[in-house]
């Protein structure tokens, strides 16, 4: 875009802006206490006490926060890194470019203002968006999408399978699929829906008309969500709270969003309607009450009840108004940007419900370099019941393609590869039809692009596998195939051919692979998850599905802010494990907890890692940590980790009860019978209890009047949901 408006305008008229990033409070605290040696567990911890809120400073967080001055005050250390903290706070910390801004002056901006050259070579003005603005330079904003880019490759591949010419500025914004996929809160992917917290507001609220999302996209800010205003909004929506309106005239305004000011619009119409503001002049009293600029607002209100009560509105119902205007207009969000944005959500919702298998394809694209993303992403596929194909030298392109009702893995996401080398094997694969073996691959493959290196990344990740089974056979002949390559690439310089020609050497070549097993599943999965990020043909979490299903009570992927807070266990692999010490000497730890959904990071303290710190010395060990789960103010995740358990040992050591659940249809002489029969084959020393339930009617628990115990094995539980359906067995432990 910024190439386009300088074509345009020219080189020298136009500019990127600077901005100032600047020591926010816990921002703050953090630099201080790296540049101080301070311990992360112990910034960390001071850090998280500075309350998350719009405007936080240390000052007003240790004069509203007792454990703040008590930690400053147990240490000469904490109390030099909090004062050197508020000291530093609001400076600036370092310049950037600002995001979307673009300033466009009809002459050379060097003979307007100071310009400023970055380490890239960039040129930004040295004066910040707001002195710009006050002198009178035109500021655009120019906001570049990666949805739109989603879009545009969804459509591309609907047009070529299906011959459908889809335009999305035609589809009915009622549609019922696409507004049933909001209530159901399945918005991975959904642009500005996706987020964990959306997702249980949208289920709350059940979204059934396109305005509703609208008001949703403003709503969703720290400010109003603090405020109460989602809750306010949900209870409106569902007839919890009455919808009362101060006048009359105010229904026409507010009728959309239930009685709430949600838009700065309904602000400055308020103003017209009933102050007899011009627009101008109420968006100037916007302006006003969202900066709280008590001077110019107290203006603004003597001119609004004058105008008012030429209205006819009693005058403590227009003092009551431009109190909630004032309330509201602080949390008040642009309409028109929202709407944009919501338009944009539900376009992205639309493909996906309809056209599930391109714009899934779609994302997966998007995301190449985001492995996290695609793994989430590739799990989105499994729940929709889409078949993600393997990379495949033959079938695959550079980016995931929807075939029929599947996708084609794009190459381009596997690592050390490459665009340029994956291109060269699409344009020789195209030129020559598909690859037969290896040997003709190397023979016509450009491998000074496509080099051994990425040769070696692209047999890891499987991609040859339609041309041999054996990926280690593969391995072992790869040396001499690409000798083979490089000779025949300068035979084919100096005009030289083999003595059978090409085709026959190659034929004569197949049977050179040699027959050796292939590498321990282990070794296999290892190299998927080097190359790709992820396991394709095996998980070495898969022999532990019945241990994760019965002990875990979240997975990576479902941990967010509804979970923030709460207690909760979730099984796993640890991966890129971290041994730390505190400021005082104390051992602890961090790691990647990696399930069968993605990773979560988890904090091991000194207290747990003393009791744990022997089944952490293997990095790939399946563990189940129980801890808290914290989200950060960018959304990132942690478990801070309470116990840890080999999840080898959760049965023997693991269960405290177990709960044996029958609805009425399932019980029966029979059942019962055989049930007994594998408490009396099954002894142990785990007490079991018993649930008769009836849907939405009732539940009851039975205790036996002998104690009955049992062995919590997996192949008990498996017997026992095999009679009463699956989940019918609860595990305490």
């Amino acid at each position: 875009v910024i190439d386009y408006v300088m074509e345009k305008y020219g080189r020298d008229n136009v500019s990127q802006i600077i901005t100032f990033g600047t020591m926010a409070a816990r921002g703050s605290i953090r630099d201080v206490g790296r540049a101080l040696n301070v311990s992360y567990a112990d910034v960390d911890k001071m850090a998280k006490l500075v309350p998350q809120e719009p405007h936080a400073t240390l000052s007003k967080a240790m004069k509203n926060v007792r454990e703040l001055r008590d930690l400053a005050s147990s240490s000469s250390s904490y109390e030099q890194l909090l004062t050197v903290a508020q000291r530093l706070e609001g400076l600036v910390r370092h310049a950037s470019t600002h995001a979307a801004g673009v300033v466009i002056a009809p002459r050379p901006l060097i003979d307007l203002i100071p310009l400023y050259k970055t380490t890239k070579d960039e040129v930004m003005t040295q004066y910040p968006m707001t002195d710009l603005e006050r002198l009178g330079l035109l500021k655009m904003d120019f906001l570049a999408l990666t949805t739109l880019t989603v879009i545009d490759q969804a459509l591309q591949q609907i047009r070529k399978q299906t011959d459908v010419d889809l335009d999305l500025s035609q589809i009915e914004l009622d549609d019922e699929k696409t507004l049933e996929l909001f209530c159901d809160g399945r918005t991975s992917g959904i642009f500005q829906f996706e987020s964990s917290g959306m997702r249980d507001i949208l289920r709350r609220l059940q979204p059934d008309r396109f305005e509703d999302l609208i008001a949703l996209n403003a709503l969703y800010r720290p400010g109003p969500i603090k405020g109460g205003m989602i809750d306010d909004f949900i209870d409106r929506r569902h007839g919890k709270v009455q919808i009362e309106y101060v006048v009359s005239q105010l229904k026409e305004i507010l009728e959309e969003t239930y009685g709430v000011i949600v838009y700065q619009e309904q602000v400055m119409r308020i103003a017209s309607l009933l102050g007899g503001f011009s627009l101008g002049e109420a968006d100037l009293l916007r302006r006003a009450m969202g900066k709280k600029k008590k001077k110019v607002m107290e203006k603004q209100r003597k001119r609004f009840l004058a105008g008012a009560r030429e209205r006819g509105v009693v005058a403590r119902k227009a003092e009551h108004i431009f109190q909630l205007m004032a309330q509201f207009a602080g949390y008040g969000f642009n309409k028109s940007h929202s709407t944009a944005y919501a338009l944009l959500a539900y376009q992205t919702a639309y493909l996906k419900v309809h056209f599930p298998v391109q714009f899934m394809a779609a994302m997966l694209t998007s995301e190449m370099g985001n492995t996290d993303k695609v793994v989430g992403y590739l799990n989105e596929c499994k729940e929709m019941g889409i078949t993600v194909r393997p990379p495949d030298v033959n079938e695959s392109d550079i980016h995931f393609r929807a075939s029929e009702d599947q996708i084609v893995f794009g190459l381009a996401a596997i690592k050390n590869v490459g665009e340029g080398a994956i291109q060269t094997v699409i344009e020789c694969r195209t030129e020559i039809g598909a690859f037969e073996n290896i040997f003709q691959f190397c023979e016509n493959v450009d491998l000074r692009v496509a080099n051994k290196r990425v040769l070696e990344s692209l047999i890891k990740a499987g991609v040859f596998d339609s041309l041999h089974p054996s990926r280690r056979s593969l391995w072992e002949v790869l040396e001499r195939a690409v000798e083979r390559g490089h000779k025949a690439h300068r035979d084919r310089l100096s005009g030289q051919i083999g003595l059978f020609g090409d085709s026959a050497a190659a034929e004569a070549r197949v049977d050179e692979v040699p027959v050796v097993g292939d590498w321990p599943d282990r070794e296999q999965w290892g190299y998927e998850k080097e190359t790709l990020g992820f396991y394709v043909t095996g998980h070495p979490l898969q022999k532990y599905e019945q241990e994760l299903r019965k002990f875990s009570l979240a997975d990576s992927a479902r941990l967010g802010e509804e979970t923030a807070g709460r207690e909760t266990s979730i099984g796993g692999m640890v991966t890129t494990l971290r041994r730390l010490q505190t400021r005082k000497g104390a051992s602890m730890a961090t790691f990647q907890l990696e399930d069968l959904r993605g990773t979560v990071e988890v904090v091991v303290f000194p207290k747990c890692y003393d009791k744990c710190r022997d089944l952490l010395s293997d990095s790939d060990q399946p563990v189940l940590v129980r801890g808290r789960c914290e989200v950060d103010g960018r959304g990132g995740v942690r478990l801070m980790a309470a116990s840890i358990a080999v999840l080898d040992s959760l049965w023997k050591r693991g269960v405290e009860k177990m709960l044996i659940s029958v609805s009425v249809p399932s019980i029966d002489p029979v059942s019962v019978s055989r049930l007994q029969d594998l408490i009396k084959r099954n002894p142990g020393p785990c007490p079991v209890e018993f649930e008769i339930l009836k849907r939405h009617r009732f539940r009851i628990r039975l205790l036996p009047t002998d104690p009955t115990e049992i062995n919590p094995g997996p192949a008990f539980v498996d017997e026992v949901e095999k009679l009463f359906g699956e989940n019918s067995v609860t595990l305490y432990t």
